[in-house]
């Protein structure tokens, strides 16, 4: 009877320490207006050094191959970090397509011939509806298995990170659209609360089509923001959002523009307006650079 009251007891110890292990990470998440006081800089300070200079988004993509760590761009770009994994909360996503034709492979250094911002309406080669597509059906893939698309259709999420001002750019792939709609419809949609409210984690496995190694996105919550807190990130990310649908609406524009021309343009920038203590930038965004949304 004392080993069974011993083990209890132990058990009750094991659970609240889990319990609060688990409290204390909550408190350890920096929303941006926090992590701006921190540093001791104000925000004139910050504006000036990036004046006249044009921002991008951070950019992650899946690795190929299998590979189970994220390539994450760092101060050195020959000299990147890893990690297995992204902590933080998803501010905004959005589909996007983008179709190379056969024979070509999507880089970052090949401009693809048609593209959609919004995963619905197409510009370039061959354009229009997405949904009406032949290259956005399956079985259109030719140099796979045969069975996917050959337009590469994506995700694109806007992931905070604890203690930074502006997202990363995370860029899911075709393979990892399905768990992520998974994760949201389980986490999120079945307890009727907005993505932005939790962090998150984003790991990555190895799976096999039975011919190559692949990577794909894995998802877990790991807690809901309440009170004020909730309240200080869900107006970061309408703000947030609103400025990047104009990116997007921008860069749509400037990608219709290059299509009906055939010549390259030169894209005006667009300039971010401030939002008290909502999400800012303070300087222009130039929204038809590659490092912003496709």
């Amino acid at each position: 009877m004392n080993t069974q009251n011993t083990q209890n007891t132990q058990n009750t110890q094991n659970t609240q320490n889990t319990q609060d292990t688990a409290l204390a990470e909550r408190t350890t998440f920096l929303l941006p207006d926090v992590a701006a006081t921190e540093t001791g800089f104000t925000k004139e300070e910050l504006a000036g050094d990036i004046d006249g200079l044009q921002l991008g988004f951070q950019r992650v993509k899946i690795p190929s191959g299998g590979q189970v760590q994220f390539e994450l761009p760092g101060e050195d770009p020959d000299n990147p970090d890893y990690s297995r994994t992204l902590e933080g909360v998803i501010v905004y996503s959005h589909n996007a397509n983008a179709y190379w034709p056969t024979g070509e492979d999507y880089d970052d250094n090949t401009p693809p011939s048609c593209q959609s911002t919004d995963g619905k309406l197409g510009y370039g080669a061959p354009g229009g509806l997405c949904a009406d597509c032949p290259y956005n059906r399956y079985g259109s893939d030719t140099k796979g298995t045969g069975r996917g698309k050959a337009c590469k259709n994506q995700r694109i999420i806007y992931l905070l990170r604890s203690g930074e001002a502006m997202p990363i750019q995370l860029s899911l792939s075709p393979t990892s659209i399905t768990p992520y709609t998974q994760f949201v419809n389980a986490a999120f949609v079945a307890r009727r609360r907005g993505i932005c409210g939790s962090v998150v984690q984003i790991g990555l496995k190895k799976k096999n089509n039975g011919k190559d190694d692949y990577s794909v996105a894995t998802f877990k919550r790991l807690y809901d923001f309440t009170g004020d807190e909730l309240a200080q990130i869900r107006a970061y990310a309408d703000s947030f959002k609103e400025q990047v649908k104009l990116i997007l609406e921008q860069r749509a524009e400037n990608i219709e523009a290059e299509a009906g021309s055939g010549v390259e343009m030169e894209h005006p920038t667009q300039v971010m307006p401030e939002n008290a203590d909502h999400f800012e930038i303070g300087s222009e965004i130039d929204g038809g650079r590659s490092e912003l949304p496709l």
